[in-house]
């Protein structure tokens, strides 16, 4: 069995051997479709994919404890929760829309019809294509995993866990802020990345998400915003002050 440092059982958790295979101590998904995922004891080589499949399941619970009960302070429990609701941010993009759109003109409409459809596009993608086919429960909704969660919010968020739409969401944003705006804003641009990763990280910290649900929804949001971003570039070029296309 693979135990990740720190990660006791919970209460009432058992461990089963069927037909020379143990189940790890907790199913990663919640509708049958792979109730438990096992690791064959007695079957050399073939034993490889599936242990290794417990490892990551299991590391991702502890680095999960870590982030929400132990890398912590009071600071962090006020801010975090700030950044985890949506319209505490919202007037930030509404602003960046509303720039765009004054200064540079018809490709600033352009580049903002641009901008919402990634975040659509993102945002079905995690949902559609990830959450409703591995149906991971979040942590806080995890029978099984609940009494390791520091909760900071009222209650816990609805829907699946993986992968996390708020972290697909703001890499696609950030990705093609960055591939559409670095020649205006240089270096500054990157902030984007920065901000993405603030939120992405206060998905764990609050504890609604663990941290592979982030990497991967980070890594959906990078592909779509480059692939938006490229689209966008080929077709009104790279946005730079003082040069409107025609």
């Amino acid at each position: 069995m693979v135990e990740a440092p720190g990660l006791s059982p919970a209460a009432g958790s058992t461990y089963r051997e069927i037909n020379g295979f143990s189940a790890i101590r907790e199913p990663y998904f919640s509708n049958g479709k792979d109730p438990n995922l096992y690791f064959c004891t007695r079957c050399g080589s073939r034993s490889f994919t599936y242990e290794h499949m417990n490892s990551i399941i299991n590391w991702d619970q502890w680095f999960f404890i870590k982030i929400n009960s132990q890398w912590t302070n009071g600071v962090l429990d006020q801010v975090m929760p700030f950044l985890r609701y949506p319209l505490n941010w919202a007037p930030l993009y509404l602003f960046l829309l509303v720039f765009m759109t004054l200064n540079f003109r018809r490709q600033g409409w352009w580049w903002s019809l641009f901008f919402v459809c990634t975040v659509a596009l993102t945002d079905m993608v995690s949902n559609r294509a990830f959450k409703h086919v591995f149906e991971r429960l979040r942590p806080c909704n995890d029978p099984s995993f609940a009494w390791h969660v520091r909760l900071l919010l009222h209650e816990c968020s609805g829907g699946f866990s993986f992968t996390s739409n708020h972290a697909a969401n703001h890499f696609g944003m950030a990705t093609f802020l960055y591939f559409t705006l670095r020649h205006t804003l240089g270096r500054w641009a990157l902030i984007a990345f920065l901000w993405a990763g603030l939120i992405s990280y206060a998905q764990v910290y609050v504890g609604v998400h663990y941290p592979l649900d982030i990497l991967a929804g980070a890594l959906i949001g990078v592909i779509l915003g480059l692939f938006t971003g490229m689209l966008f570039n080929k077709r009104f070029g790279i946005v730079t002050f003082g040069v409107q296309p025609t």
